[in-house]
């Protein structure tokens, strides 16, 4: 018996994007809390080389909502420029959820099969099988981002655990 896509993405996803706007919410009264400037989190970075946490939930909600649409095949909504606030990141995240939630279980059937395409930020292209894209590449892409923002909300002192990681499931 093959994956079902729809189970396999729209809840985790859904479950995920939860979690992370809860540590976006309590970041957010972390920085007041501790008279933190907002942008000293939001521009925080693990290393000079790796994107801000602004950037890392950019990533996360361009994840969830592109896997999701391309497997269903509905044209995702262009997301809006990610925000220099919480309340800019925390509106990305409540429009992918909406885009995510608003997918049916019928919109992914045959998707395990569909061929998907990807750039991945270079001139070469990637082809996958509808279900190894998932499993393989999207979900690892975008659990990437969600961790990474965790992470550097626990390391700026953020008091949220693996518990607010996970969020309801």
């Amino acid at each position: 018996m093959g994956t079902c896509m729809y189970d396999a993405s729209v809840p985790v996803l859904r479950q995920m994007l939860g979690s992370l706007d809860a540590i976006l919410e309590k970041a957010e009264r972390h920085a007041a809390k501790r008279h933190i400037e907002p942008a000293a989190l939001l521009q925080s970075r693990l290393f000079p080389d790796m994107f801000t946490l602004s950037r890392q939930v950019a990533i996360a909600c361009h994840f969830a909502r592109s896997v999701a649409t391309e497997l269903a095949v509905v044209d995702a909504p262009q997301a809006k420029h990610a925000g220099d606030s919480f309340a800019d990141l925390r509106a990305l995240v409540a429009e992918a959820l909406r885009v995510v939630a608003a997918l049916t279980p019928a919109q992914f059937e045959g998707s395990e099969q569909r061929e998907v395409t990807v750039h991945a930020g270079t001139p070469h292209e990637g082809r996958f099988s509808g279900e190894k894209y998932l499993l393989h590449y999207a979900m690892p892409q975008f659990f990437f981002h969600v961790t990474t923002a965790y992470a550097l909300l626990r390391h700026a002192g953020v008091e949220i655990g693996k518990r607010d990681f996970l969020g309801k499931f």
